[in-house]
């Protein structure tokens, strides 16, 4: 039987298990150990398989010795939903397992099938954790080790406004970065990052929020004009405006604390007390009763009570940008 721990870096140990719900980090465990195995054996073998696919007894067919003494690359989907009789098959194979045969098995964690886990751990498998990416501020942590694995340099803005432009998505942001560090030289900044997706619905009107809150008024009036172009709800806009000076009023009235602490206390995730930290920088009690005032304007104007919605926009853009520069002026 297997109880050596298998080094997480010996990518063709004979078992290997994928922990997780996140199908890009499952999908990398894969083909780290499908390029290692054709790297060894350009001939390697490679069956994909699901779970419903293997059988009963089809375990020992698949790993059974090859006139040519290929390499073979055996993957499981989606382990914990085996059948018992397949989970059998699969820790009697743990027990002896087959020299030239490297083992994934995809699993997602929890209750189901674990028992399956529990033995492969004792066998000795390389884990390697794939877990589902449900805060902001690992979606961050990711798309910077993106940038670090493909030797690229971005700045934390950069990084920052690149999650809110793209989403949830890991795809999306494994391939944004992957876009953005083939298209362009040197360091990648913000501004570069706006060039490409800057203006995506889901983020834009917060986009402009941002900008505004943050004194920069020219950047601000830019993301709004494009909004409105692509059909983004004025409403939506005045919304964002609100949330963003709210929130630096809470802040700047609130005691001085750790994040967590303030988090709890405000209602706001940890990584946003950074953020609004950093953009309340020249901000005065007066300024977020101006510009408050100014956006409540503007949200009557964008809802019929002015002959313009758009030019209510643009004044209340600029209203919350020279409130946020009052003490720097």
């Amino acid at each position: 039987m297997a109880t050596r721990k298998t080094s997480p870096e010996d990518l063709l140990g004979p078992v290997t298990i994928a922990v997780g719900q996140e199908d890009l980090l499952l999908d990398r465990v894969v083909q780290a150990v499908v390029s290692a195995a054709r790297a060894a054996d350009a001939d390697t073998d490679v069956r994909d398989l699901t779970s419903d696919q293997l059988q009963p007894g089809s375990l020992a067919e698949l790993t059974s010795p090859s006139l040519f003494a290929e390499r073979k690359v055996l993957v499981v989907r989606n382990a914990q939903d085996l059948s018992a009789d397949s989970i059998k098959d699969v820790k009697a194979y743990l027990d002896d397992p087959v020299e030239d045969i490297s083992l994934v098995l995809l699993h997602a964690g929890g209750a189901k099938g674990k028992g399956l886990l529990d033995a492969a751990r004792k066998a000795g498998a390389r884990e390697v954790a794939c877990p589902k990416t449900t805060k902001p501020a690992e979606r961050l942590t990711f798309v910077r080790q993106e940038f670090r694995t493909l030797g690229r340099s971005a700045t934390p803005e950069a990084c920052q406004a690149l999650v809110d432009s793209i989403g949830s998505d890991l795809r999306e942001l494994a391939s944004a970065v992957a876009q953005l560090t083939s298209d362009v030289d040197g360091t990648i900044d913000e501004a570069v990052v706006g060039r490409y997706y800057t203006g995506r619905a889901e983020a834009s009107s917060f986009n402009i929020a941002d900008r505004a809150v943050e004194g920069r008024a020219a950047e601000a009036l830019e993301a709004l004009r494009w909004s409105l172009s692509t059909g983004v709800a004025p409403v939506l806009i005045t919304s964002a405006l609100a949330q963003g000076v709210r929130a630096i009023g809470k802040l700047s009235s609130a005691r001085g604390g750790r994040p967590a602490d303030l988090a709890r206390e405000l209602g706001m995730p940890p990584w946003k007390i950074d953020r609004v930290r950093q953009q309340m920088r020249g901000w005065t009690p007066d300024g977020v009763a101006l510009a408050l005032r100014a956006i409540a304007e503007a949200d009557a104007g964008v809802k019929g009570g002015g002959d313009d919605p758009e030019y209510a926009l643009e004044k209340a853009v600029v209203a919350v940008a020279q409130a946020a520069r009052m003490r720097r002026g």
